[in-house]
């Protein structure tokens, strides 16, 4: 019988252990003040290592950067199967009053989820957030309660939602670097939001209107996500782009204008793919090494990372950068599911920089009597000779003196005896 599945790790915060790569090292020349904007980010997706920042602690209104928040939540009810794309949302009067951007519902209609999605994704509606939240948690003051219960699970320590799409409210703040760890998990555990991200438009009620992204027109490696505006703010950019299998994101916060924020996030995104690479080494979704089974229903267990096994580092540190898999070469089952049996260690030079740690995904247990009996025989050979030699030695000398002993106990008897019947 199959054993259970492991739970995927992919909704796990960034992973960590990660050094970040020096800058230095690089030769880059990026260096805080030189974004024009409050505040900056990027970040490195999948290790979740910090290739830049500027100010990405100090704290702002998120304006339209909360929806990535609610569609996290979305996203997340979906993959529960508590709700479906193809449902019939019913537009209520509470999300049809929304100001600010929006999608154009009209009060009292039935809307399919997937709709609110682009709705959200695409032209930012307001009136699509609300009618999604009421959808997934009975109403938008219970849906919010969970957006900052989720906040806290990611650790994003300054950020506090106070509505689900955005506009502005005194308290509701956050940080380019909260915004950065939110962004990346949504992204490593729904990346098919991009499919509704990377829309350059979308008709609802045969109104035509563009994504505000407008990076999606400029450079055809970026593929999401947000935008964000509010006057005491200024304007915001949430940008993603992947190259050559390394996805970056880019947090632009209180830019000037529109254009300001594209070309600085477009900036860090160049920045970032010119000077560092990721090494990913083992393919994904494949065991990184296998073992051997001694007494198991399989002779063989794949060992899988738990995070992304890749390595960040800059090109100029790329010759140096080496890796080892320290594995046992046999184990003895059972194995159970999540069961640490290794780790991977990489190194730049001499000096290890990151370890990831590698684990099974599934059951093995105990095979059948025959073969753990037989099994048990032909690891004969993995037992220390030295040491059992002596053991034996040892067992051999106790049976010999016991033997002696007994036989000069019961000598004197036999002669009695013999003696006795002359």
């Amino acid at each position: 019988m199959p054993g259970k599945k492991a739970t995927p790790a992919a909704s796990a915060p960034a992973a960590k252990g990660v050094e970040p790569p020096s800058a230095k090292a690089g030769g880059a020349e990026l260096s805080p003040g030189q974004v024009n904007a409050k505040s900056a980010i990027l970040m490195e997706v999948s290790t979740g290592a910090i290739l830049f920042e500027q100010n990405a602690d100090e704290v702002i209104e998120p304006a339209s950067f909360t929806k990535i928040a609610s569609l996290y939540l979305v996203f997340e009810a979906l993959r529960q199967g508590r709700i479906h794309l193809n449902d019939e949302i019913w537009i209520s009067e509470a999300a049809w009053r929304t100001g600010g951007s929006k999608m154009f519902v009209g009060v009292g209609t039935k809307v399919p989820l997937e709709e609110l999605l682009k709705g959200i994704a695409v032209v930012s509606g307001n009136d699509a957030c609300v009618a999604a939240a009421e959808h997934v948690s009975g109403s938008a003051e219970t849906f919010v309660e969970a957006m900052n219960r989720k906040t806290r699970e990611l650790g994003m320590t300054h950020s506090r939602f106070l509505n689900p799409h955005g506009l502005p409210v005194e308290g509701q703040t956050t940080t380019a670097r909260d915004m950065a760890i939110l962004d990346s998990a949504y992204l490593r555990q729904f990346p098919e939001s991009l499919q509704y991200h990377s829309m350059r438009e979308y008709t609802y009620n045969n109104i035509v209107q563009y994504n505000r992204n407008h990076l999606l027109l400029k450079d055809p490696s970026v593929d999401g996500l947000k935008t964000g505006y509010v006057a005491a703010a200024g304007y915001h950019l949430a940008a993603t782009a992947k190259r050559d299998g390394m996805r970056l994101l880019a947090v632009v916060m209180g830019a000037g204008t529109p254009a300001v924020r594209e070309r600085e996030a477009l900036k860090l995104l160049n920045y970032g793919f010119r000077y560092y690479t990721l090494v990913q080494p083992f393919p994904q979704g494949q065991p990184v090494t296998t073992v051997k089974v001694w007494k198991g229903q399989r002779d063989q267990l794949g060992l899988y990372p738990q995070e992304a096994a890749g390595f960040l580092v800059s090109q100029a540190q790329k010759a140096q950068l080496r890796w080892e898999i320290q594995a046992p070469a046999e184990i003895t089952a059972p194995v159970q599911a999540g069961q640490k049996v290794g780790e991977v260690v990489f190194y730049i030079g001499d000096q290890p920089k990151r370890t990831v740690s590698l684990f099974s995904q599934e059951d093995l247990p105990l095979g059948g009597w025959f073969k753990r009996v037989w099994q048990s025989l032909l690891m004969i050979h993995l037992i220390d000779w030295k040491l059992l030699t002596a053991i034996l030695g040892s067992i051999a000398a106790v049976v010999i003196l016991v033997i002696f002993l007994l036989g000069r106990k019961s000598s004197p008897q036999r002669s009695r005896s013999t003696y006795g019947r002359k």
